[in-house]
């Protein structure tokens, strides 16, 4: 201990001595400056480290021998006050340490203990103050920069606010009120208020389609009912009072409790309009009848609208039609359709098993479990089949009652009646007395007299006001002249004719849009466009085709399609008349392709100009209502032209051909030679230019006939024997047999890069696989590039 403690003292008296003498030199040199008064900001001085560190050792006297430990232990105590965290001292706060230590060192009796002891704590305080002070005015400095960023941030956010054009801010007010309308329409949809669902009739031509609409239609009228079913724009409302009437022969339904106002069915013409009418994304169809015939089966266009209602989700009921057909078959009226069949004869019944469980096996084919509607399992995972037979009328009831029912329970939440208006175009109709008028089909919310709606056009957006809302008289009084009703609202789902100005460039197949606001007209007009445009960038283009022209979307998809599988390209499309600018564009197709210098016009006017400036141009215009003739149209151009080029390029295109001499038959030695030969490969065909290549490629002429059994032929292919007679090329002396060639000697054709192309362009049909190959023998022998 007492080792320690001497340690300690030598330790102390040391660091004292080196103090006084730097404490002396810095008195010379510099006065302390002043102390500047609390809250001042000053330029910090760096940190020099440990130099400070000895700053609070200095006070400790010799006498503090007895209790050695301390100061050692004091040392870290300086570095502690200046934490990590907090700043380093200011150089006025180190100034003042300094002088204090000065002024004690000289006016302090070394000898006392206390005094040190409380002028170190003192120190320690004043520190701790200052430390205080500084983190005070820190935190108000901090607190105060906090409030700038604050209002610098507020500032930015207003300056930001009125940067934006008063067009944005009504944009943004503009569909915030568009979307506060949506949300209110959804909440007041409920499960009690329906709409009548729409019904789409899908099947084979010649199924029965149109039919089983006629027998829905015709009963009514016969019955003389007002208010009956109405025939309707593109579509058949059937109320729901014509439906108890047909149904009620059916087991069970007078039971429900019917809450649908009835069913829209649209009479389309098969699969084509189904893709026509679907607005984007969800289908206008609610549900669908397939129509099959029991006595073919599914037929092509079956699976293609089966195909298309898998595609759209759209749930679907078959109507097995015309069971009338079936042998021995007896029609009773007016009953259950169940009881019809147990009714019939034994081998009646055999045979609607047997045709029945064909259709089954079909559907099976397809990927689809399908059963008679009586003896479904699972009506969400079978598909229900109604024997029906439009003539008869039988099972139409049983019909009409199971899509009711189906539309009841599976469908009650998509059919729950909207505020909110959405509604498709079908078809733009030209009327006498009216002008042109837009056929659509309202499928929720409503439609008034008066209102503004937003259309796609062919050129741009149409904006236009409904000038009155049209819909057919009861049946009875078609015969009337003024055939349409004038209705000031109309409540969803009606298919309602829209007489208004401008509507002659309206696009069908595409929505409408209601424009409540003045200010809501532009943002609807973006939406048409865009969905326009999505529609139309959907549909790939080649940059080598046919310009196609339609009247709807549909019948333009309807129509591309069958190109697609049909294997003919198209390079530009366009909905609307054919006009001059058309013209242009499809002329462009001459430079690359002319056959493709066409424009397809799918149930579409050609103006008058268009059509002269195609003439003058050499661009034709095919234009037909059914696909399958402007197909035919087409085809038949293609074909007239290629025979057109081929007889251009017969002289250039020169076929492949390998003969041998067959020696016993040289019937002439020289002009012209006249040889029995037998083709070893290709085809030689009058025309063809004849060469020896064995010796030294000696041109003999052209082939001018070829007998085969003393009859002329044009040509003659690999493995038959023939005479040809070979004529000398004009102005060229004549070669002879034995001298320039014998029968050794192959005889070929003498092809060149011209003639491939010309085979390759227009005769390719007519050269098989192995023509191919001698062709490219031949293209090497003759070194052709």
């Amino acid at each position: 201990q007492k080792a320690d403690r001497a340690r300690a003292q030598g330790l102390i008296e040391a660091m004292k001595a080196m103090r006084v003498a730097a404490g002396g030199s810095n008195d010379q040199q510099v006065a302390a400056p002043p102390k500047p008064k609390p809250f001042t900001k000053l330029k910090r001085k760096q940190f020099d480290g440990p130099k400070n560190v000895h700053v609070e050792i200095v006070d400790t006297p010799a006498s503090s021998v007895e209790q050695p430990t301390t100061p050692v232990e004091q040392v870290p105590t300086s570095p502690v006050l200046l934490d990590e965290n907090e700043d380093v001292k200011d150089s006025w706060d180190i100034e003042s340490d300094k002088e204090e230590d000065k002024s004690e060192e000289s006016s302090k009796d070394k000898d006392s203990m206390e005094e040190p002891e409380m002028k170190r704590s003192e120190e320690t305080v004043q520190v701790k103050d200052n430390k205080k002070k500084k983190e005070e005015t820190e935190s108000e400095e901090s607190s105060e920069s906090d409030e700038t960023e604050t209002e610098s941030e507020t500032e930015s956010e207003d300056e930001h606010e009125s940067r934006k054009t008063d067009a944005e801010r009504k944009r943004e007010k503009v569909i915030e009120r568009i979307k506060k309308r949506q949300e209110v329409a959804e909440k007041k949809r409920s499960v009690d208020e329906l709409r009548a669902a729409v019904v789409c009739v899908l099947g084979h031509v010649d199924t029965g389609k149109t039919k089983i609409l006629d027998k829905l239609r015709r009963t009514n009228v016969q019955d003389g009912e007002a208010g009956g079913i109405t025939q309707q724009i593109g579509a058949t409302n059937v109320p729901i009072d014509a439906i108890k009437e047909q149904a009620k022969i059916v087991k069970g339904f007078s039971q429900l409790d019917l809450k649908i106002p009835g069913l829209l069915i649209i009479d389309t013409p098969g699969h084509e309009s189904f893709s026509n009418l679907r607005s984007r994304g969800s289908s206008l169809c609610d549900i669908a009848i397939l129509v099959v015939d029991i006595m073919h089966g599914l037929e092509p266009q079956t699976i293609e609208s089966l195909n298309l209602l898998k595609q759209r989700k759209t749930p679907f009921i078959v109507a097995l039609n015309k069971i009338d057909r079936l042998y021995d078959w007896q029609t009773i009226a007016r009953k259950d359709i169940r009881d019809v069949i147990k009714a019939q004869a034994a081998n009646t019944q055999l045979e609607f098993e047997q045709r029945t469980n064909e259709v089954i096996v079909q559907f099976a084919e397809q990927g689809l479990n399908s059963a008679l509607f009586y003896n479904n399992p699972d009506v969400r995972s079978y598909v229900s089949l109604v024997p029906t037979s439009a003539i008869t009328g039988e099972g139409m009831g049983n019909l009409l009652a199971l899509i009711v029912e189906s539309c009841q329970t599976m469908l009650a939440k998509r059919l729950m009646f909207s505020e909110e208006l959405q509604a498709t175009v079908l078809e733009v109709k030209a009327i006498s007395g009216l002008g042109t008028t837009i056929d659509v089909i309202l499928v929720n919310g409503y439609l008034r007299e008066g209102d503004t709606v937003v259309l796609a056009g062919t050129e741009a957006p149409i904006v236009t006001q409904i000038r009155s809302l049209l819909m057919p008289q009861p049946l009875k009084e078609l015969r009337v002249k003024n055939a349409y009703v004038e209705y000031k609202e109309i409540k969803a789902a009606q298919g309602v004719k829209i007489a208004g100005k401008d509507l002659e460039k309206v696009i069908a197949g595409l929505n409408l849009r209601v424009a409540e606001m003045p200010d809501e007209v532009d943002l609807f007009k973006e939406e048409v466009s865009k969905e326009l445009k999505h529609a139309l960038s959907s549909i790939k283009l080649k940059e080598r085709g046919v310009y196609v022209q339609a009247s709807t979307l549909g019948s333009l998809e309807a129509l591309l399609e069958f190109l697609r599988t049909s294997n003919i390209p198209y390079a530009n499309i366009r909905i609307g008349p054919v006009v001059k600018k058309d013209v242009v564009k499809a002329s462009t197709m001459l430079e690359h392709d002319s056959q493709y210098a066409v424009i397809l016009a799918f149930d579409v006017k050609i103006e008058r100009d268009a059509q002269e400036m195609a003439d003058n141009l050499g661009v034709k215009i095919f234009q037909a209502d059914i696909i399958y003739h402007l197909f035919d149209k087409f085809i038949a151009y293609r074909e007239e032209l290629k025979a057109k080029k081929r007889e251009e390029y017969k002289s250039i295109a020169v076929f492949p051909c390998k003969l041998r001499i067959l020696p016993q038959f040289v019937f002439n030695s020289r002009d012209p030679i006249v040889v029995g030969v037998i083709i070893e490969a290709g085809i030689v065909k009058e025309g063809t230019p004849i060469c020896v290549p064995s010796k030294e490629f000696v041109e003999l002429g052209i082939v001018t006939s070829i007998e085969n059994n003393h009859k002329p032929v044009e040509s003659a292919r690999k493995g038959q024997e023939v005479c040809i007679k070979i004529e000398p090329i004009p102005g060229e002396s004549p070669k002879m047999f034995g001298r320039h060639f014998d029968e050794k000697d192959f005889l070929v054709s003498k092809i060149s890069r011209q003639s491939i192309d010309a085979c390759k362009e227009y005769f390719r049909d007519d050269l098989v696989k192995t023509d191919w190959h001698l062709m490219l023998e031949l293209k090497n022998l003759f070194q052709i590039l």
